[in-house]
């Protein structure tokens, strides 16, 4: 009988915990869409992304020039020549993908730069919930824009505003 009562005191006093605990959410997408230097990062991103595609479109279009002249000239040239033009379009080829991969490759320039211009903005958006979490003794704040799946928000817990107004912006 004892441990029947003390295992509902346990469960009880878990649940009146459980059940103060505060929760609010966050849209991220609607922050970072409301911060002029998300979007101007956003851009300088997107026209680096432009001229350097451009960059290795005309390393490989030279590697296609120098092949298609190849395949047209190959009957004429003699083995050595054909062997040292091959090389240079391999080597050019090579080259092209070697850019590629610099470019846009997984620790690329692209991806360097990004970090560079959106980390600061991120971090600034995590203090600021960090700061607006620990003051409104949130237990969690979710983010509805990162693929968590909330069947239903009351707008009453979106603190969206409230990270852009803390961080100076105005909606």
């Amino acid at each position: 009988m004892q441990k029947h009562l003390f295992l509902t005191l346990i469960i009880a006093a878990i649940s009146i915990t459980a059940w103060g605990q505060r929760f609010a959410y966050i849209d991220s997408e609607y922050i970072l869409d409301n911060i002029p230097e998300f979007q101007a990062a956003e851009r300088e991103i997107e026209q680096l992304a432009i001229e350097w595609q451009a960059e290795v479109e005309n390393k490989f279009a030279e590697v296609e020039r120098l092949y298609r002249e190849y395949q047209a000239e190959a009957p004429l040239l003699p083995a050595e020549m054909k062997r040292q033009r091959e090389d240079q379009i391999i080597t050019l080829e090579q080259e092209a993908k070697e850019l590629q991969m610099k470019r846009f490759g997984q620790e690329g320039d692209l991806f360097k730069k990004r970090q560079e211009l959106m980390q600061p903005i991120q971090d600034r958006i995590f203090e600021t919930v960090q700061e607006i979490a620990t003051r409104g003794n949130y237990a969690v704040i979710f983010d509805k824009a990162g693929g968590v799946s909330m069947i239903f928000t009351d707008v009453r817990y979106d603190l969206s505003d409230d990270v852009l107004q803390r961080m100076g912006y105005r909606n």
